[in-house]
């Protein structure tokens, strides 16, 4: 709903839509920096705990977001709905992982994201119908209902998660971790950040990180972790896949209604499209995972994204509804039949007694593929180099699968407590 939004939420607040893209960034920033802290915290207090947390929080945000008038306040409620929904993402992951035999984390995660992708397939459509009859604080208000509903869903339905007494949060690693992210995202995002103080104020908060989480006891992010080949596939896949993914999805809007003058009816009709083809592939590919394997299933998702890549370049020469939505339906494919694959071998791949961690870097790695996408787009919108540059990034993509379901990522998910 943001993504077609956006144009009337620069339009209506009078400020040029590139510093209204700040209502998208912010998210994807906070999303990105808080992930593995609230992964580590699902461990150490108990998941369905930190669920609720963030849906709560979530749910607050959303209300603050119908009344705010300029951008500044938007920015800033966005940021507290953006913890919210990092608090709550990775442990919803993770209590999925807790309570489902390995065998078949496959088969649910691709209907976790069937699920996943109905909401962003309603979302562009619904988004577009609310605004054309109520304006854009309408795209806010929608969020109440639901996150009432899986409040009392979660609360009622979800298994009680074994607290950790023992542990404590890396409190140290945790700040420094945020602001290294902040300060990195900020510098790819704006490059008016970019500058030799920006470098070094940088490099202090990553090697006072990395000096932190070698000395704890009970460090934010094993460094360990990534030596499991597995599990570096499985976040490098869903780096590149989301870059991809989320490049198409805050792209279209913008280019369609500007270029070719598309109603904002006809790009959410294109943009549900784009997404319920993700969620249906995305459970298909759940269903494969067992079957085909997730290395196989990865690389085809990078495969049939490569080819969506070269059908929309063919936009600017057949920019008419039948053509563009063949196109969206088959970058669609590309972007959910890979994505259970690369969430099962991340998970597999670490003890449960680590699935939060595992799973807020997973989703970091999301968020981050999301920021290198809001870069790209904001400096290519309007230029081929923007679909050559993502096709470079889904070739990419075949490398980063190698490691997916490897004899020693599958052996390191033997349940073993950690070193």
């Amino acid at each position: 709903m943001i993504a077609v939004g956006l144009p009337t939420i620069a339009e209506t607040i009078g400020v040029p839509l590139t510093h209204a893209s700040w209502v998208v960034t912010i998210y994807l920033i906070v999303m990105a920096a808080v992930q593995p802290i609230a992964g580590k915290m699902g461990d150490l207090f108990g998941r369905k705990t930190m669920f609720l947390l963030g849906i709560s929080f979530f749910l607050a945000a959303s209300v603050a977001c119908m009344f705010s008038r300029n951008l500044l306040t938007l920015v800033l409620f966005r940021a507290l709905q953006a913890i919210g929904g990092a608090v709550a993402s990775p442990n919803a992951s993770a209590l999925i992982r807790e309570v489902v035999p390995k065998e078949k984390l496959g088969p649910v995660f691709g209907t976790f994201g069937l699920l996943m992708g109905l909401g962003a397939a309603i979302g562009p459509l619904v988004g577009s119908l609310l605004i054309g009859l109520w304006g854009w604080t309408s795209i806010f208000w929608i969020n109440i209902p639901f996150a009432v509903f899986s409040l009392l869903a979660a609360y009622w339905y979800l298994p009680a998660s074994r607290i950790n007494a023992g542990a404590s949060l890396d409190i140290k690693g945790s700040v420094y971790l945020t602001a290294s992210l902040t300060v990195l995202i900020l510098a790819i995002t704006h490059p008016e950040f970019m500058n030799v103080w920006t470098a070094i104020l940088f490099a202090a908060t990553v090697g006072l990180f990395i000096r932190q989480e070698l000395r704890c006891k009970e460090p934010v992010i094993q460094f360990s972790l990534f030596k499991n080949m597995e599990f570096s596939s499985a976040n490098a896949s869903i780096l590149l896949s989301n870059a991809v993914m989320y490049s198409t999805i805050l792209v279209m809007p913008v280019w369609l209604q500007k270029m070719y003058h598309f109603s904002v009816q006809n790009v959410g009709v294109l943009l549900f499209l784009f997404s319920a083809a993700m969620s249906a592939s995305s459970w298909l590919g759940g269903l494969l995972t067992q079957k085909l394997g997730s290395r196989r299933l990865i690389l085809l998702s990078f495969l049939v994204s490569a080819v969506a890549l070269l059908g929309y370049l063919g936009i600017y020469r057949y920019p008419v509804q039948p053509y563009i939505a063949a196109v969206l339906l088959i970058g669609g494919i590309g972007g959910g039949i890979g994505m259970p694959s690369m969430q099962t071998a991340s998970l597999q791949s670490v003890p449960k007694t680590m699935s939060g961690v595992a799973s807020g870097i997973f989703s970091t790695s999301r968020y981050i593929g999301g920021m290198i996408a809001s870069v790209l787009v904001s400096l290519l919108a309007d230029s081929h180099s923007l679909f050559y540059s993502l096709l470079i990034l889904a070739v990419l993509g075949f490398p980063a699968a190698s490691g997916a379901g490897t004899a020693a990522g599958r052996a390191a998910s033997a349940e073993k407590p950690s070193a």
